[in-house]
């Protein structure tokens, strides 16, 4: 409500990709950008009360492709900053917390036009240079979805702030959404910038204050989100932008006797050392602080034995090695029957080897490096253990090279065992594990899928068998929270496929939807009688 008005929200529609065709206007802005920032080293700050705070200590940003080119060297937070940081968003939570909803969502629906138009080629850029994504994978990302967060969050504010009780005759009950007393500590990921950006955005449409943690690879697109709010009218101290150490940061803001709530996406070993620091010091907190999280993945494409060869072999390729398989969502097993795997396999292979992987800047590339040496290091380790053992057998790819950037070649496992590592453990790298099962132990392996990897996350069937559509559906119900039929696993857009799972991929409160919103707010019920009684006895006692 804003003054004397109830302000319909613009209706979201969800922002079109663009597709960077060779002499488009958006494919030359695009390139242009990219020269800028391979041209120079920016410096990034702190930016704490809307100001640039600068510590002296500083950290790198490489390309992951070109691992000794530097993009710029960023300022890590310390303790003084983290504690000046909590103080301004306590600061600012009053006036933000009770400024009109519609005021709040029109800084972010600003968000959305500014980065639909000027900020575009901006983000992009700076997410294909500094995450290593192709111009499709950074359009769909930092670009659309971006966009869609921002424009369907401020919808969904909107129709959350609708839902209201019942009211008898005489009696006037209404829900208010208020903010959460404290601020909300959110930690963001490197894979997606539209996550960096969701985060805190979609805590502070909602009232509250947010000390926002990125991740030091993803530091160079955040701080252009960071600008963007700026720009968008955001007031200081609402979004404290704070890049450092996450141990040292996490230590000062868990156990703050003010922290209302959590918004993680990251490792599920992380966040539950998060849960655990809020266990330990409940009794501190002024409130139970709210802890929402998406974590680790396990996904998977189960083919049945009627399942399109073709359709199934592009899910695949797509769902595990688009943006070198560093989705949660990202294809990292199969289970394909044996009856299917002899043609499949022969298609697999000869389109994998087509794969033109290298520099994002070549617009020829379907893939680019992953994120650091530590991520190489530990996808190449895999790589080689599968190499040796007599479970499984890599049947294309395998190669990792660290000279000029970290790659590592899509890779296809066969594995002889359904319980073998690659097909348990999430690897966040270009790895797809496949178990060949018999085509009568179609329910046998469902069983097998379900029950193999403690992550619930993402998973996909296919099949033109209508009963076995249903049968999978049923059987592996609890084994995602975000389960597709004859599509790959990966590519939730706001406002269609809400996204989250649950068991140890997280809380399952679903990026994207009104679910997660509600998450942020705290709701008094208010209840006024018109003409209250004026006795205390009750009929029946006459």
């Amino acid at each position: 409500m804003s003054g004397n008005s109830v302000p319909q929200v613009p209706i979201p529609h969800n922002e079109p990709v663009l597709n960077y065709l060779p002499n488009a206007p958006e494919t030359q802005a695009l390139k242009d950008q990219l020269k800028v920032f391979s041209g120079s080293e920016i410096e990034i700050p702190l930016l704490i009360n809307g100001k640039e705070v600068r510590t002296g200590k500083t950290e790198a940003v490489v390309m992951p492709h070109h691992h000794q080119h530097r993009l710029a060297h960023y300022h890590k937070a310390g303790p003084e900053e983290v504690k000046a940081a909590i103080q301004g968003a306590l600061d600012a939570w009053q006036e933000w917390s009770t400024m009109e909803s519609s005021a709040r969502a029109a800084i972010f629906l600003k968000a959305g036009e500014l980065l639909a138009t000027r900020y575009r080629p901006i983000l992009n850029a700076a997410t294909m240079l500094g995450q290593s994504k192709t111009c499709h994978q950074a359009e769909i990302d930092s670009a659309a979805e971006l966009i869609d967060f921002f424009r369907f969050n401020v919808h969904f504010q909107r129709e959350l702030y609708a839902m209201q009780p019942l009211s008898p005759p005489g009696l006037w009950n209404r829900l208010e959404y208020r903010a959460l007393e404290g601020f909300v500590f959110a930690v963001t990921p490197f894979n997606f910038t539209s996550i960096g950006g969701n985060l805190p955005s979609s805590a502070a449409l909602m009232g509250n204050v947010v000390l926002w943690k990125p991740a030091s690879t993803s530091i160079f697109s955040n701080y252009f989100i960071a600008r963007l709010f700026q720009e968008a009218g955001l007031p200081p101290g609402v979004i404290q932008f704070i890049p450092g150490s996450g141990a040292m940061i996490g230590e000062l803001a868990l156990k703050d006797r003010n922290l209302a709530g959590i918004h993680f996406t990251g490792s599920t070993g992380v966040f539950q050392g998060m849960w655990k620091t809020v266990g330990e010091n409940i009794h501190g907190f002024r409130s139970y602080p709210r802890i929402v999280g998406e974590t680790g993945g396990k996904d998977f494409i189960f083919a049945h034995p009627s399942a399109d060869s073709a359709a199934l072999a592009t899910a695949m390729i797509r769902g595990a090695f688009e943006y070198q398989g560093q989705k949660c969502s990202a294809a990292s097993r199969a289970y394909i029957p044996k009856s299917l795997w002899p043609e499949l396999k022969e298609r697999l292979v000869g389109e994998i080897k087509q794969i033109r992987m290298g520099d994002i800047s070549d617009f020829r590339c379907f893939m680019g490096a992953v994120i650091d040496r530590n991520s190489f290091q530990n996808i190449r380790g895999y790589i080689e253990e599968a190499r040796k053992s007599p479970e499984a057998q890599i049947i294309v790819g395998g190669g990792c090279k660290d000279e000029v950037g970290y790659f590592v070649e899509p890779t296809i496992i066969e594995v002889k065992n359904p319980a073998y590592r690659t097909m348990c453990e999430e690897i966040f790298g270009p790895v797809l594990s496949v178990y060949v099962y018999e085509d009568n132990r179609f329910e046998e392996t469902m069983a097998f899928c379900d029950r193999t990897s403690p992550y619930a996350l993402t998973g996909a069937i296919f099949a033109q068998d209508r009963a076995a559509i249903e049968e999978a559906s049923h059987k592996l119900r609890n084994a995602a929270g975000n389960f597709y039929i004859n599509n790959k696993p990966t590519g939730a857009v706001v406002g269609q496929q809400p996204f989250g799972g649950a068991r140890g991929s997280g809380t399952n409160d679903k990026a994207g939807s009104l679910f997660n919103l509600l998450r942020w707010v705290s709701v008094r019920t208010l209840s006024e009688t018109f003409a209250p009684p004026t006795h205390y006895e009750y009929p029946f006692m006459k």
